[in-house]
């Protein structure tokens, strides 16, 4: 599984991987530590099998889309400042064109979530370990890579208007990740906190 991705990570310069991506390399093993939603995991070159780093981790084993989302990451991130401007995914590059159906994002199942009571994000987010945010009726901002921010922004549904989200990130994210790694880590996370 993902036997491209680990070529590509077999020919990269390990160190510089791991200050890319804000995460930790141990040469002996030949193996990554990277956090991903608030879990670590060991990514194995050697074996190409990544694991949680401790037994009963709250993400379990990774699943595919879990993996590619990690190894894509590994290969991308860059050792870049984030800007603290904060975009829909439409305006990041190639973004208006790859975000539309199918892969428009999981805005809907969060408010379906929360709409009717915004602050129960706070509590489904917790796992993810989030900071809560002023903005909407409620707002979380949580770390899905160590360079890669994101914020789910609720408001709630009244008499007037229906419930609405807003998913947002910092504007480097696609130079964090592929435009569907993004897609793919960000309805890991909605469908984390919604299930």
């Amino acid at each position: 599984m993902h036997e491209k991705l680990y070529k590509q990570l077999i020919k990269a310069d390990s160190q510089q991987v791991a200050q890319n991506a804000q995460c930790q390399f141990d040469a002996a093993g030949n193996q990554y530590k990277l956090k991903f939603l608030n879990t670590d995991y060991i990514i194995d070159i050697d074996q190409q099998c990544i694991i949680p780093a401790e037994e009963g981790a709250q993400g379990g084993n990774p699943g595919f889309l879990h993996q590619l989302c990690m190894l894509a990451y590994l290969i991308k991130a860059k050792d870049i400042p984030l800007t603290g401007r904060l975009v829909t995914a439409d305006k990041l590059d190639g973004g208006q064109f790859f975000f539309r159906s199918p892969h428009q994002l999981p805005t809907k199942r969060l408010e379906d979530a929360f709409g009717t009571c915004p602050d129960l994000l706070y509590t489904a987010a917790g796992p993810l370990n989030p900071q809560k945010c002023e903005f909407g009726d409620a707002s979380v901002r949580f770390l899905a890579f160590p360079n890669v921010p994101v914020h789910f922004i609720v408001w709630a549904a009244d008499d007037q208007f229906p419930a609405r989200a807003s998913i947002l990130y910092d504007r480097t994210a696609d130079q964090q990740l592929p435009l569907d790694a993004i897609w793919s880590t960000t309805n890991i996370a909605v469908k984390s906190i919604t299930t």
